[in-house]
């Protein structure tokens, strides 16, 4: 009956989702969006601090979905049981990530920041091992998750900490592995209740602001010389990078499930490192590049299904897994 009823809510609020052509549209899209969105903080932290950054795109975030909201003339989700589990989609999905990028990017590059996010997927199957939604861990998935784990301890480089922006990277991980937790979440309790998904990105913001709004006074009253730049960016940020941004992620996780949202990962170190070093002028070494490419194997290898039951695993991927 789940089942049955995320197809229905595909075809209603996700038009021509599962059609091949604009599938691979909408991914192509999130994936520059959300590959820019590193670029976007890192031009942002110049003038505000990390709370000010996220709150500000909660907030543009939040008003511009309302306002789609409205446009498209829907409602935003009611009854308490229903916003508790945006709350907690919120707090994982945008208002921990959202600080986590801001704060970690204070002391690595853009670039470097794309390319920790693609260890979301990783992530997403350790989870699962730990929660059980993740039946068995075969060999070679094992073999990929410790691979890619080991793509970012190169990355970390903790035997050059003085350089290698440790505590940034650490924080950019966590971001990561808030992502795949607050994925799983939406794919299994918000995404085929039968509620628009621009309704439920739109509550999700709210409350991701509220969540951001309580620690205003620990980093966010810093006096702010707010420039024509600033403000641009900032409306970027906001409206582009993560109203639009997250709103296509919902779509994506109504269309697709959980866990191959997740797999968005395997291209926004491209978008995130070329955007780095072209616009920013971001160095690109071969300790980066190497482990760049170590994670990104070890994601491909995790997601492999050879030697799995396909149908019983994707049956089960947009309620359970992430």
């Amino acid at each position: 009956m789940r089942e049955r009823t995320r197809e229905t809510y595909g075809r209603d609020d996700v038009q021509g989702g599962m059609n091949g052509n604009w599938t691979g549209v909408r991914i192509g899209a999130l994936a520059l969006l959300w590959g820019s969105t590193f670029l976007w903080i890192e031009l942002a932290l110049e003038a505000l601090t990390p709370v000010q950054v996220t709150l500000s795109r909660c907030v543009i975030g939040a008003v511009t979905l309302l306002v789609a909201c409205r446009c498209a003339g829907h409602r935003l989700p009611r009854g308490r049981s229903i916003w508790g589990r945006i709350a907690v989609a919120a707090f994982f999905c945008n208002a921990l990530p959202f600080a986590m990028f801001s704060v970690g990017q204070r002391s690595i590059d853009s670039g470097v920041a794309g390319v920790l996010n693609a260890t979301t997927p990783l992530w997403a199957v350790l989870i699962g091992v730990v929660t059980g939604t993740e039946r068995g861990l075969r060999p070679l998935r094992l073999g990929g998750l410790l691979t890619g784990y080991a793509g970012v301890v190169l990355i970390l480089a903790p035997w050059k900490a003085a350089e290698s922006g440790g505590w940034g990277i650490a924080a950019v991980a966590l971001a990561a592995a808030s992502y795949a937790i607050g994925f799983a979440y939406m794919g299994r309790h918000l995404v085929g209740t039968g509620i628009p998904t621009v309704s439920l990105s739109a509550a999700q913001l709210v409350v991701a602001t509220v969540l951001t709004a309580v620690t205003v006074p620990f980093g966010g009253l810093k006096p702010v010389d707010v420039s024509a730049k600033t403000l641009i960016v900032v409306l970027v940020l906001g409206v582009v990078a993560t109203a639009a941004t997250f709103h296509l992620t919902y779509r994506n996780i109504a269309a697709e499930g959980a866990t191959n949202t997740a797999t968005l990962g395997y291209l926004l170190p491209v978008v995130s490192v070329a955007l780095g070093v072209v616009v920013l002028g971001e160095d690109f070494n071969v300790r980066l590049g190497l482990g760049m490419a170590v994670v990104l194997v070890g994601v491909a290898v995790t997601r492999s299904r050879r030697g799995e039951r396909p149908l019983e695993v994707e049956e089960r991927q947009p309620t359970t897994q992430g």
